[in-house]
């Protein structure tokens, strides 16, 4: 079966499980389950995958860690976590709790158990904080799996079931890919599916690539990537799909302030096969408590943060020395954040990298503070690009956003403005981003050249004496779709109308002369 065939069974498989445990529970929280039971088969399967080649290796080729007894399972601990970051007992496997499940009346006790179980295993560990909490939202005992015990547990068997039977290819074949896309499809459907609640916290996957390949151009490598408000982490992992996981040589990092979409951003790294020495992903504020300060400068930024979310701005009177922000001399009005972080993302770039930010329209025309902070911007030569991307195109949101892309080493002292606003396909209720779409934009990214009614290099003179809006429609021209009217024909036609129209009132004068 040829790879798209297999994912669009794949995907057609997720569609039916997330019918049939659906029920009365909001798809946006059930995804919690769906997902953490995903997540438990896959790390199942990885630590399985893992020790049994490790035993292969050694030349017992007939060894299966999940037919162990837990006691001889032990031996392992202590090497297995330090390697993969955590550890599961043979008893504990996904594997082997599903065939026991239908027959344990206390089935929710025995899941979190086994949940607690796996993110102590990384106690006192280096991936100690990476595995903390990961099943928080997991919760078997919850009243919308059921109103009493025994629903809940039939649940739960049912979910087991309905993950166990996915076809995700065997780890052992290095098939892990499967995962990371079943996770990708499960987020867009419940996202598409849960308005603003759930759709902010997922980027669809063209406009990852979009960025992604934005910062990459000309690189084959990068030393870290970086997203200060990741969500589920899905624009951080398109560079392992862009350059091979390998290619992103000390890692992902990235901080998130929700703490649901926080641990759903940990799951998406390890099924996406990034070992927990990979990635740093830290929960809080980015703006007031980022977490990264040791870790900075990034080569490669991207991000989609929250549009025009308030925050503490001046209340605050230590922020404005706060390195981050304070080069501008202002800070980010209070009701609109959006700005303070094009700030601290330009503050973590790294001399020679390359940040790209989905941002809110208002940002790119209106005044006072934000005005002043684009000022700063253009007058140090900071903005690249200004992209602008069709309406339309994300979850929970149908007003057209923007991109700037940020550098803090440029060729040139102009701005490129990219009008593509029209670069779109149209698919079920959304509009969305083609390869071809992606493509003409990031043709026109690179040649950095004017091309009519589409890109256009303003020098940055100009921009300032045009207040410093750097709104796309002020500098590209839209194309004049109004009909060409050739005149001369058009008055032959007109003269034609008149003499026939004298014609029939002579006609008519004689009709009516005769009555």
């Amino acid at each position: 079966m040829a790879r798209e065939q297999e994912r669009a069974e794949l995907h057609r498989t997720i569609w039916q499980i997330a019918n049939d445990l659906r029920g009365s529970v909001d798809g946006w929280d059930f995804k919690n389950y769906v997902l953490g039971m995903l997540f438990y088969r896959f790390i199942s399967e990885n630590i399985t995958a893992f020790i049994n080649a490790e035993e292969h290796r050694a030349g017992n080729a007939d060894f299966d860690y999940a037919e162990c007894s837990d006691e001889q399972a032990e031996f392992g601990r202590e090497v297995t976590v330090q390697e993969r970051g955590f550890y599961i007992l043979p008893s504990q496997l996904f594997g082997n709790v599903r065939k026991r499940a239908a027959a344990d009346p206390n089935l929710n006790e025995t899941l979190n158990n086994i949940f607690h179980a796996i993110e102590n295993s990384a106690k006192g560990a280096a991936s100690e904080d990476d595995m903390k909490g990961l099943f928080a939202d997991i919760d078997v005992n919850s009243n919308k799996l059921g109103a009493t015990v025994q629903k809940r547990n039939e649940t739960l068997v049912k979910i087991l079931d309905k993950i166990g039977d996915m076809k995700l290819g065997n780890l052992a074949d290095n098939q892990i890919d499967t995962f990371g896309d079943a996770y990708e499809f499960l987020m867009t459907m419940y996202a598409s599916n849960a308005g603003k609640s759930g759709g902010e916290f997922f980027t669809p996957q063209e406009v990852s690539e979009l960025l992604a390949r934005i910062t990459l151009v000309g690189k084959k490598q990068v030393n870290k990537v970086y997203d200060p408000a990741c969500g589920s982490g899905s624009l951080l992992l398109k560079f392992a799909k862009v350059l091979g996981k390998e290619n992103v040589r000390q890692g992902f990092y990235g901080q998130e302030i929700n703490i649901t979409t926080y641990n759903l951003c940990r799951i998406n790294m390890f099924l996406h096969d990034i070992n927990y020495e990979k990635f740093d992903i830290a929960l809080g504020d980015t703006l007031l408590a980022p977490k990264h300060w040791d870790d900075e400068p990034f080569e490669c930024i991207v991000s989609n943060p929250p549009y025009s979310i308030k925050w503490v701005g001046d209340e605050n009177p230590l922020l404005i020395n706060d390195p981050r922000f304070s080069p501008a001399g202002i800070l980010a009005p209070k009701s609109k954040a959006d700005l303070a972080f094009t700030m601290h993302m330009l503050s973590w770039l790294a001399t020679n990298g390359t940040a790209a930010i989905v941002e809110f329209p208002g940002v790119l025309y209106r005044g006072g503070a934000e005005q002043k902070i684009r000022k700063y911007l253009i007058d140090n030569n900071y903005i690249d690009t200004v992209i602008q991307l069709p309406a339309n195109l994300f979850f929970g949101v149908g007003i057209a956003t923007c991109i700037i892309v940020l550098k803090k080493s440029k060729k040139d002292n102009a701005t490129l403005f990219i009008d593509a606003s029209g670069e779109f396909i149209h698919e079920g209720n959304k509009n969305k981003l083609s390869d071809a779409n992606i493509a003409r934009i990031l043709e026109a990214f690179v040649a950095r050249k004017d091309d009519a009614h589409f890109a256009r290099l303003v020098e940055n003179d100009k921009i300032a004496g045009n207040d410093y809006n750097i709104s796309v429609s002020s500098y590209v021209e839209q194309p004049d779709t109004r009909e060409e009217v050739d005149i001369e024909a058009l008055n032959l036609r007109i003269a034609e109308i008149v003499a026939r129209q004298n014609v029939l009132r002579t006609a008519i004068d004689a009709i009516v002369a005769t009555l």
